[in-house]
């Protein structure tokens, strides 16, 4: 049987690497995992973090991204059973939002990656969720189904509530009780694009 190639390795390593620190800054935070602990975790060493991600904080990154695409990916398949543009839209954005009660997103994407990241909408994973946005904006409005304003601001204004939302339920003492009025109001701003 022939050896892993060289970019299988790598890839295996990188793998490696955001499965411990996924584990290690949900159960820890990220300020309190120690790197040395979530390499050796996977018999790996500080030299394999630092030449994959460069460092602690670009593992952070790393599974920040892979986080916040699965967020996005569940979001997405809430939307897929839902039969107009405004159930789909409305249906994204709440399955995003009622994401924020599992314990992994609110500490890493929720409070750890704005914490040390910056401003979630400027990450690359918040991308993939404001063209799906524009997506079924644009097909709302070219059916006459939606109120006369462009599709990109209205889209990232969609997609800003749902994360703010997210973050705000996150932050709360009971993010429990916080949901339902957090997916109250989105629903009402959804709504508000509808034409007539």
């Amino acid at each position: 049987m022939a050896g892993k190639s060289r970019s299988a390795m790598m890839e295996e390593t990188r793998a490696k690497l955001i499965g411990a620190a996924r584990k290690a800054f949900a159960d820890k935070g990220f300020a309190a995992a120690s790197m040395d602990d979530l390499t050796a975790a996977v018999g790996l060493t500080r030299g394999a973090l630092y030449h994959n991600f460069g460092d602690k904080l670009g593992l952070l990154a790393a599974v920040v991204a892979e986080i916040d695409g699965e967020m996005a990916d569940q979001a997405k398949q809430a939307a897929e059973d839902q039969g107009s543009v405004w159930d789909r839209l409305e249906a994204q954005g709440v399955a995003y939002v009622r994401l924020a009660l599992d314990p992994e997103v609110q500490r890493i994407v929720l409070r750890d990656g704005p914490a040390f990241l910056g401003d979630p909408s400027r990450w690359p994973s918040q991308s993939a969720c404001l063209d799906d946005t524009c997506q079924m904006l644009a097909e709302a409005q070219a059916a006459g189904l939606m109120q006369p304003v462009e599709i990109e601001p209205a889209a990232r204004l969609l997609n800003g509530a749902a994360l703010n939302a997210a973050l705000w339920v996150a932050a709360s003492p009971d993010p429990e009780q916080a949901l339902p009025g957090a997916v109250g109001a989105l629903r009402c701003l959804v709504n508000g694009f509808r034409a007539g």
